[in-house]
């Protein structure tokens, strides 16, 4: 018997792209290892004083039950509503530009160099001149230069995202308008926006955790009573860093939830753009 034979009467040897597992239990695989990982490091990188540079998973989890839920409702509420603000005003501007660009093609040069003008200028610079504009909010009342960050902060990325999918039309069907006399708002209305969806939809969501991170640096620049980036400088000054970690940890998580639940709108909205049947 030969090898071949030998090797088709056993069967086809298993390859691991051919493991397919569950993405709940990918998850959780990756969730637990990242644990592990952590707890390793935690007991191994020490100081010269013997104590660990970066806390357990566990003084992580007993600092933020110790600063119990009015903390992080006080500090995470005020954040959101900056990132919620900002997101609209961000993506809002975003798309009015990306649709104005399809209606007056020329100023597609001008629209992009104002995109990229808000990705490339520090928002380090951007802040320190924003912190100087606005006034100082009351307590618990969103901050204006957080706003503004966190609408910066998605702008990019949403202009970009709908002018690809707003050029991404049938050319076909932009022609059939153009015959029976549509004008470009017509295209626009009943062909490039129906195009664009997908596009659109996942741009904005990209956006979610990155108008959170806008909004929380925005809050290192000081003037405010409440906020998660506050939260933070305060414990890193009162030398907390499992208050940091934790602060951090529910940060992620936060951000992943809110890109969680535009990814399932999105779905909702378009769900041929994940292979679903509508």
């Amino acid at each position: 018997m030969t090898t071949t034979e030998a090797t088709a009467g056993k069967g086809r040897a298993v390859h691991w792209e051919d493991v397919k597992l569950p993405a709940w239990l990918t998850g959780t695989i990756g969730v637990v290892g990242f644990l592990i990982l952590w707890w390793i490091v935690s007991a191994v990188w020490l100081n010269p004083s013997g104590k660990s540079v970066i806390p357990s998973p566990l003084d992580v989890v007993l600092a933020a039950v110790d600063s119990g839920w009015a903390y992080f409702w006080r500090n995470f509420s005020v954040t959101l509503v900056e990132a919620g603000i900002g997101y609209v005003w961000g993506n809002g501007l975003a798309l009015l530009l990306a649709f104005l660009v399809l209606l007056v093609p020329r100023l597609e040069g001008i629209a992009m160099q104002i995109a990229i003008l808000t990705y490339c200028v520090p928002i380090v610079a951007i802040g320190m001149i924003a912190i100087i504009l606005f006034p100082v909010p009351a307590v618990g009342e969103p901050s204006g230069t957080a706003v503004l960050l966190a609408a910066l902060s998605v702008f990019f990325t949403t202009v970009v995202g709908a002018l690809v999918g707003l050029k991404s039309a049938d050319a076909t069907s932009l022609d059939l308008i153009s015959v029976y006399g549509g004008s470009k708002l017509t295209q626009l209305r009943k062909v490039r926006l129906i195009a664009a969806l997908p596009a659109i939809l996942n741009a904005l969501q990209i956006a979610v955790p990155a108008a959170f991170l806008g909004a929380v640096l925005s809050e290192f620049f000081g003037k405010i009573e409440a906020g998660v980036g506050m939260a933070m400088m305060l414990a890193m000054q009162t030398a907390q860093s499992d208050l940091v970690w934790a602060l951090a940890i529910v940060s992620g998580v936060v951000a992943l939830a809110g890109f969680a639940i535009v990814g399932l709108i999105a779905r909702l909205i378009a769900p041929w753009s994940k292979g679903a049947v509508s």
